[in-house]
C-alpha cells in the first residue's frame, strides 16, 4: 500500500478537455444537459451514476453512489428503499448534496438541494419498468439491516419468486426521491490546476451566477 500512495504523490497529469469560458447562459440546467450529452459521446462508464451524500441526526455526513433516473419538473430523480440508511438521513434532514464526475470528460457537477419523495404513482410507473429480479430484490432486502447470513436473504428471495406471479406491486417501503437544486457548481480542469469553476445559486426565484477561484 505505501508504494501505492507514494505513485499517488509522484504522478501527475494536465487536464486539458475544454474550459467554461464560452457558456455565456444563465440556466444552470441548460449547461447540465449539454456536459450529460457530452459525457455519454465522450462514452464515459455510467455518466448518470452520482454520489449522494447525507447527513444523520448526529450530522454525521455519508455517502454512497446511486443513479439519475430522471428530471421531473426541474427535480433531480433516483430511487431507493425509504428504510435505508439514506432515507432515515433524508427523513431528518432533508438536505442532501449530489456529485456526478466525468474523468473522460475533466468534469464534475456538485448539486446542493432538498430531498422528497416523488408521488407514489411515479414510484409505481417507474417499478413496473424495472426486471422482475430487481423487482424481488426491492421487497427481499431489508436495506441497511444487518444481515447474519446471506442464505437468509436468497432464500427470502425465491420464496418471494414462487409467491408472486407475472404482477408484482411495489412494496411501501420503496420508491423515489427528487431533488430540487438551489446550488450547482460546474467543475472544469484545466493546464496547471487553474480549473474553471462556474457556481449557479438560487437566490430569490433567479440564479446568481459567479466564478470562484479553483
Amino acid at each position: 500500500m505505501k508504494k501505492i500512495l507514494e505513485n499517488f504523490k509522484k504522478n501527475r497529469h494536465e487536464f486539458e478537455h475544454g474550459h467554461l469560458e464560452g457558456f455565456d447562459g444563465d440556466n444552470p440546467y441548460e449547461l447540465f444537459e449539454l456536459w450529460m450529452t457530452e459525457s455519454v459521446e465522450n462514452e464515459e462508464n455510467e455518466p448518470n451514476a452520482f454520489v449522494l451524500s447525507t447527513v444523520d441526526s448526529d450530522h454525521q455526513p455519508s455517502s454512497r453512489i446511486v443513479y439519475l433516473k430522471d428530471i421531473i419538473e426541474k427535480q433531480f430523480v433516483f430511487y431507493t428503499n425509504y428504510n435505508s440508511k439514506k432515507g432515515k438521513d433524508i427523513a431528518t434532514n432533508d438536505k442532501v448534496s449530489m456529485l456526478f464526475f466525468w474523468p473522460n470528460s475533466s468534469r464534475q457537477v456538485r448539486i446542493q438541494g432538498k430531498c422528497t419523495k416523488v408521488a407514489p404513482e411515479v414510484s409505481d410507473a417507474y417499478f413496473n419498468l424495472r426486471p422482475r429480479g430487481n423487482r424481488l430484490g426491492a421487497w427481499a432486502s431489508d436495506q441497511s439491516d444487518e444481515l447474519v447470513h446471506r442464505t437468509d436473504l436468497e432464500k427470502k428471495f425465491m420464496d418471494l419468486n414462487n409467491q408472486f406471479d407475472e404482477e408484482i406491486p411495489r412494496p411501501d417501503h420503496w420508491g423515489g426521491y427528487q431533488v430540487e437544486p438551489t446550488y450547482f457548481e460546474f467543475w472544469q480542469g484545466r493546464p496547471s490546476r487553474l480549473h474553471d469553476r462556474v457556481v449557479f445559486e438560487r437566490v430569490d426565484n433567479a440564479w446568481k451566477i459567479k466564478r470562484l477561484n479553483p
